[in-house]
């Protein structure tokens, strides 16, 4: 599934923002890590930032030239999916939405316990939680990516994190975007 490639306009331009207006708006746009926004202002913001594709790349530059550590401390920084910070209600607004939107919040107790046992399979082997932008998807889906992903080596899966994360991103920009 590919992000948005609808041009949407953020209704007030973050190039006019000064950084702490910014990072209130975008600052939760990769999950615990406001220093992405952070850098992506510091590097100068044009209108192009003024809509959530431009945004969106600008981000994505900045995760790009962040070192290993700081890339495995961005992915360890999301939930596991229907873990034990959903049930106990300790996720993100964002998180909390984008789960209960592919309907993880309705698991039955079979499908919670796969989620359990794939996740933990999932940090065994990778040494971080399984990422995935589960927007548009349902939690069939998301359970038979487990499947398809745990075989992967960790170089691939570690490359695969960051690309759902700035999949994730993108969506919550354009989210942002469109005043939901």
């Amino acid at each position: 599934m590919g992000v948005s490639s609808e041009l949407l306009t953020f209704p007030n331009s973050p190039m006019e923002m000064d950084l702490a207006k910014f990072l209130e708006l975008y600052g939760g746009v990769y999950e615990h890590s406001p220093w992405v926004a952070q850098t992506a202002w510091e590097l100068g913001l044009s209108e192009k930032q003024d809509t959530s594709a431009g945004l969106s790349e600008l981000m994505i530059l900045v995760i790009a030239d962040a070192d290993h550590r700081r890339l495995l401390d961005l992915i360890n920084a999301h939930p596991d999916l229907a873990g034990k910070a959903a049930v106990n209600g300790e996720l993100t607004a964002e998180s909390t939405s984008e789960q209960a939107g592919a309907g993880i919040s309705e698991c039955t107790p079979e499908e919670f316990e796969q989620f359990q046992t794939f996740n933990n399979a999932y940090k065994r082997k990778f040494g971080f939680p399984f990422i995935m932008a589960v927007k548009g998807s349902n939690r069939h889906e998301i359970l038979g990516s487990f499947v398809e992903r745990l075989p992967n080596d960790p170089a691939t899966e570690f490359q695969t994190a960051i690309d759902e994360i700035n999949k994730i991103a993108r969506f919550r920009l354009d989210a942002i975007a469109s005043g939901e």
